[in-house]
């Protein structure tokens, strides 16, 4: 990898806008008019963007992070002018001075970046102020009664199950959604959301039509496994205990995380998407590093109706250190420091289909709750099918299907009805897709 920053594709800098809106307008901006004095060093770009008033915008980015700083009043990050600099700087490269001097207002905020950044660096373990006994006290007996909160939770939603299946399914999709609701409030007052949101989800599946007393049992089944596995959760080796408290809904301070061992590495972005509710934005970032086979799931949280801050260009490659959450399948991690992007020069290897299935079975026997693994499938094409589309190894009979709210037609126009390499997620109803390899290309395109 290039230790200097390789210009980013259109498909990159649209990965990073906060919503289509965004996109649209950052994409108007994307041509030389409107911008002056733009400029670009191995880690920044910045211009100033004409707008509506009489001083123009003025718009930096920071590629290491990326960052960004404009003096418009959006409160989006990346804001149009940043996007349409990227684009611009992407796409034409005589309208960005390459190897450019920082105009002072730039350098100032490059300045400050790096500065807290080695801040941050040099602060140790050893440096934080201890807690007094007092402090210490206070959070312990705060977190012995949510335990006891939690196992009381745990317990009635138990015999709920219970008298749930000795009463027999066959009602459950009559009984509309009240009695999910509550049960689902109940658990949220015994601080268990993990428990609550599983609740919904088993509720869902009553209503949702089809073959839904498979889809509820199933459900059942791995609510009561959770809920036993906390109440027992003494027994459980270390590893599985953490995943439990995780899936109940306990969290981990990123900072304590990158407290513990880090791993360096040379980490490509395979992936980022944003799954929206009523009350979070969530962002799932994917990394590989091909060195040593990890993957590593970033996640970022946004208030409801905004774009949460991290945003990763994907297809980049990042020299960073990234620290794992304690699970029984280390698959969620926090980015600590970046030291270095570039481009990707080559595809990462894939595995088959039937391997990839065999990986997400044996992940399976280790986290029950998994709903989520990563895999890249090489030499694979995908298949239109009445039902659902799937996706074949290229020299063998063996396929999956696919699951996807659209259809699938930019992944079969990437194929072109040859062997591609695949970047999805194994799921419980099939493998989500969401990158692929054109032939000869080491960039990875969203499908």
């Amino acid at each position: 990898m290039d230790e200097t920053e390789a210009r980013w594709t259109a498909d990159q800098v649209l990965g990073l806008a906060p919503d289509a809106a965004s996109r649209t307008a950052g994409a108007r901006l994307a041509t030389r008019a409107p911008w002056s004095g733009a400029g670009a060093s191995h880690d920044a770009v910045w211009g100033l963007c004409a707008g509506s008033g009489s001083r123009p915008y003025q718009t930096a980015v920071d590629l290491r992070g990326p960052a960004y700083a404009c003096s418009c009043p959006s409160r989006k990050f990346p804001c149009k002018h940043a996007l349409g600099l990227l684009l611009l700087w992407a796409g034409d490269e005589g309208a960005v001075a390459a190897g450019a001097v920082a105009p002072e207002w730039a350098e100032q905020w490059l300045t400050a970046r790096r500065k807290k950044a080695e801040a941050a660096a040099a602060v140790t373990e050893e440096d934080e102020p201890a807690p007094g006994p007092s402090a210490a006290d206070a959070a312990r007996k705060r977190a012995e009664r949510r335990a006891v909160r939690v196992e009381g939770g745990a317990a009635e939603l138990e015999q709920r199950l219970t008298d749930l299946l000795r009463g027999g399914l066959a009602g459950a999709e009559r009984a509309g959604h009240q009695q999910w609701d509550e049960m689902a409030a109940r658990m949220v007052d015994a601080q268990a959301p993990g428990l609550a949101s599983r609740v919904r989800t088993l509720g869902a599946a009553a209503t949702a039509g089809g073959d839904w007393p498979s889809r509820m049992l199933e459900e059942t089944g791995l609510l009561h496994l959770l809920a036993r596995g906390y109440l027992g959760r003494e027994r459980l080796p270390g590893p599985l205990a953490e995943t439990v408290r995780t899936r109940i809904g306990f969290t981990v301070e990123s900072a304590e995380v990158l407290a513990g061992p880090r791993i360096r590495g040379q980490w490509l972005v395979l992936a980022q998407y944003d799954t929206p509710d009523e009350r979070l934005t969530t962002r799932r970032t994917w990394l590989h590093d091909t060195a040593s086979g990890r993957f590593a799931l970033l996640l970022s949280f946004g208030a409801a109706g905004r774009a949460p801050e991290l945003t990763l260009p994907v297809g980049s490659v990042l020299d960073a250190e990234l620290a794992y959450h304690p699970a029984a399948v280390p698959l969620r991690a926090v980015l600590g420091e970046v030291f270095a992007t570039g481009a990707p020069d080559r595809t990462p290897p894939g595995t088959s289909v039937a391997a990839a299935l065999d990986a997400y079975g044996t992940a399976l026997a280790d986290d029950p709750w998994l709903d989520a693994f990563p895999v890249v499938l090489a030499d694979v094409v995908p298949l239109p099918g009445q039902d659902h589309w799937q996706v074949a190894d290229a020299t063998s009979e063996a396929a999956a299907p696919l699951t996807s709210p659209a259809p699938l037609w930019r992944l079969a126009s990437i194929s072109g009805g040859h062997p591609v390499t695949l970047f999805a997620e194994a799921t419980p109803t099939g493998l989500r897709p969401l990158a692929a390899w054109p032939p000869e290309s080491p960039l990875p395109l969203p499908v």
